[in-house]
């Protein structure tokens, strides 16, 4: 009896065991599901679209077909530009302070809850507030604008993921350094930055993959245009406002090229997220 009944508590684990391994399985696959099925529709739609036109061709006029978005791309690329060279210093040295001063401060806390507060605001609503401090100011939409806008955006994420990237450093390899004479500005960036870089560079990486598919605060500062334009203070196009515009239009062609678009934004935030997943493998390697 002994036997028999430890036999059978033995299959009950084993089959309740099972169940909570099928549960979390079919769970996993329905939160997945969405993502799969937003690919293949917006690959399906947009492949058909797909040429060389596309990337190196100026929008036709209205009613004509053809032609490609070559100025949003490059209006894109300019604008995370922009945005990355205002946010990205920016976060990096507010994470450094959090992560090496601003422990248990009063100050450090409210830096602290103040980058979570704009983690969770709208996107909309830096547009809106870009739009009254920036674009109301110079008096004109432009690329500048839309670069801070972006950055606002970008911010919180490089500074809480370099603070938590300098908290995973050992609290040693800074006391040698210091032990061996270096100052502690030297220790900070030739000891604990180094070895915090992979770990940052993910946190910079997934923060110019969230901006890259913004399209709100575009609308209230980069504005737009139908010509290819390099000049930060002037409004600029970009694929997100672009894909909006082509998206409400009552043109086929135009829908098509929203289609592509969007294949093409999908894409750009794919290889940005495969690369912040590359440089965090890449940094388990090491260790």
């Amino acid at each position: 009896m002994p036997a028999a009944a430890a036999d059978l508590g033995y299959r009950r684990r084993k089959l309740v065991d099972r169940l909570a391994r099928g549960f979390c399985i079919g769970a996993t696959a329905l939160a997945v599901l969405p993502l799969f099925l937003v690919l293949y529709y917006v690959a399906e739609k947009g492949l058909a679209g797909v040429s060389w036109d596309f990337f190196t061709k100026m929008p036709m006029p209205v009613g004509e077909t053809g032609g490609g978005m070559k100025h949003a791309l490059m209006g894109t690329l300019i604008v995370v530009a922009v945005a990355s060279a205002i946010g990205i210093p920016v976060g990096i040295l507010a994470g450094i302070y959090l992560g090496e001063f601003g422990q248990g401060g009063k100050f450090g806390q409210v830096v602290r809850f103040s980058a979570d507060v704009m983690a969770g605001i709208p996107s909309i609503t830096v547009g809106l507030f870009v739009y009254a401090v920036v674009v109301l100011t110079m008096g004109s939409f432009s690329a500048l604008a839309g670069g801070i806008a972006l950055a606002i955006l970008m911010i919180p994420t490089v500074m809480r993921t370099t603070e938590e990237m300098l908290k995973l450093v050992p609290a040693h390899l800074r006391e040698a350094a210091l032990a061996l004479g270096a100052p502690k500005r030297r220790a900070i960036w030739r000891v604990a930055v180094r070895t915090a870089a992979p770990g940052i560079a993910t946190g910079v990486v997934l923060a110019i993959a969230r901006i890259s598919g913004e399209t709100a605060p575009l609308l209230f500062t980069a504005l737009g245009k139908d010509y290819f334009s390099t000049d930060l203070g002037k409004p600029i196009a970009t694929l997100p406002v672009q894909i909006y515009n082509y998206a409400i239009s009552p043109y086929d062609d135009w829908h098509q090229q929203a289609w592509t678009a969007a294949l093409v934004l999908v894409f750009m935030v794919l290889v940005f997220n495969l690369a912040a997943r590359a440089l965090v493998a890449s940094r388990g390697a090491k260790r």
